[in-house]
């Protein structure tokens, strides 16, 4: 799928905190853990747990969301389809940023080992 301006604009203006409880519903109901999912957060984010609940608490935007992040150098190796879109296809960087949030979340409730999902060996 190619991705449009509008889906970009769609995607940016989208909150954090309304898409956090469903990456909670979607690990724990695949037996993996709230702290899990914090840890993926954090390796993608820089941002530790009481930072990504100040952001939730603000109702910020994605946009907002990892302009203040800082994206750890490796997402780069994220790679692969989510959501329809490939990820390493997608020219709009905070969409891209979303999709590899989005692929790490389903790696995770896929049973990935985290060394894999977080991408350290």
């Amino acid at each position: 799928m190619q991705v449009t301006p509008e889906h970009n604009e769609k995607v940016a203006k989208l909150t954090f905190a309304s898409v956090f409880p469903h990456y909670i519903v979607k690990v724990e109901k695949k037996g993996r853990t709230l702290a899990e999912l914090y840890e993926v957060i954090t390796w993608l984010t820089g941002f530790d747990q009481k930072t990504i609940h100040e952001l939730i608490d603000k109702k910020v935007t994605f946009k907002t969301f990892f302009e203040k992040a800082t994206v750890n150098p490796n997402a780069g190796l994220i790679k692969g389809v989510i959501c329809g879109y490939r990820i390493e296809d997608i020219d709009n960087t905070l969409t891209q940023q979303v999709r590899y949030l989005d692929k790490l979340v389903d790696e995770l409730a896929k049973g990935k080992k985290m060394e894999k999902i977080l991408r350290t060996s």
